[in-house]
Formats: C-alpha cells, sequence, structure tokens
C-alpha cells in the first residue's frame, strides 16, 4: 500500500540513517526483524489492536516481550511510533530500511522459488547473471515449491521474473480467454 510506505519512509531513513552514522546496521536489522516477527504473532497483533490500551502502553508491552532483544534506541523507536500512533508501521518500516541496508552496502537479496532444488552450479550461474544485471553482491534464498512443475519464480526487490512452467500456463489461459 503506498499511504502506507510514504508514511513508514521517515521513520525507516531516520532509524536507517541513525544506525549508519554508528556503525549499527546489522544490529538494527535485528532488533527490526525481531519487533517485526514479535508484532506478527496473533496474541500480540491482538494486543496492539486493543482500543482499551493507550498506544504508548502497547510499544511498553511488545518492548517487555522483546526486552532481551531489544536495544534501548530500539525501545525508544517503539515509543517514537507509539507517540505518533504508528506501531502498525513496524513491519513496513523494517521493509524500507532493509531496502536502504542493501543499497548501502551494495548487496540485494534475492529470492529464488524453483520446482527443484537448485544445483551448485546452477546457483552460481544465476549468481553471476544476476551480479551481471545488478552490479551489485548477490544472495540467493532458495526455496522449493513443486507446485510450479517446472522453472523457476526469482524476485530481486521489486522485480519479479516468472520462467515457471505454472506462471506460463496462467498466462496462456489468460491469453486465451481475453481472444
Amino acid at each position: 500500500m503506498a499511504e502506507l510506505a510514504t508514511i513508514s519512509r521517515p521513520y525507516a531513513n531516520a532509524v536507517f540513517g541513525l544506525a549508519k552514522s554508528e556503525g549499527t546496521l546489522a544490529q538494527w536489522s535485528d532488533v527490526l526483524a525481531v519487533l517485526d516477527t514479535t508484532s506478527q504473532q496473533e496474541t500480540v497483533k491482538g494486543l496492539l489492536r486493543s482500543p482499551d490500551l493507550a498506544a504508548s502502553d502497547k510499544a511498553a508491552k511488545l518492548a517487555e516481550i522483546c526486552a532481551e532483544e531489544i536495544t534501548e534506541q530500539g525501545n525508544a523507536f517503539l515509543q517514537s511510533l507509539a507517540e505518533h500512533d504508528r506501531l502498525e508501521l513496524i513491519s513496513d518500516v523494517r521493509g524500507q530500511f532493509e531496502a536502504l541496508r542493501a543499497e548501502e552496502e551494495r548487496s540485494i537479496e534475492v529470492e529464488v522459488i524453483s520446482a527443484y532444488a537448485l544445483s551448485d552450479s546452477q546457483s552460481e550461474s544465476l549468481r553471476a547473471a544476476l551480479h551481471a544485471k545488478f552490479n551489485k553482491e548477490i544472495t540467493i534464498e532458495a526455496t522449493v515449491d513443486a507446485s510450479l512443475v517446472g522453472g523457476a519464480i526469482i524476485r530481486a526487490g521489486d522485480i519479479v521474473i516468472d520462467g515457471s512452467v505454472k506462471g506460463r500456463l496462467a498466462k496462456l489461459v489468460e491469453t486465451l480467454v481475453q481472444a
């Protein structure tokens, strides 16, 4: 949703600026991951949506749940979100922060979903081709989805390449229905 991205951007930029200046990009990445993952748990989601609690209390509860894994600055970040009733933005802030971090570190994480496990040579060949295209270090996260029948789906940032048999068949059906 574009609106959430627009609202999240200043928070992501602020956290990124702080992390970059202090050399703590990896630590902030971990803090945001913990906050995001925890806030997606059903029990915690219910707590964060509760109209009975003030936003600052919700942030304090989330910080308490994550106390062993977040820093004081992470706690301050939560309170800042709460002050503006923006706790629902944690996931979006994390996504934008990770994009800024990847750009800064000249790396990109690529998700490859294939019908069969990639061999080492296929993985290296794909990594080299993507490195040439993006001029960044490539990290491949590979998963297997047999329902694709054959081929693969590659997600690199906002670029999606669907070379799966399932995707091609879906496009063929769509073309035939439109004709």
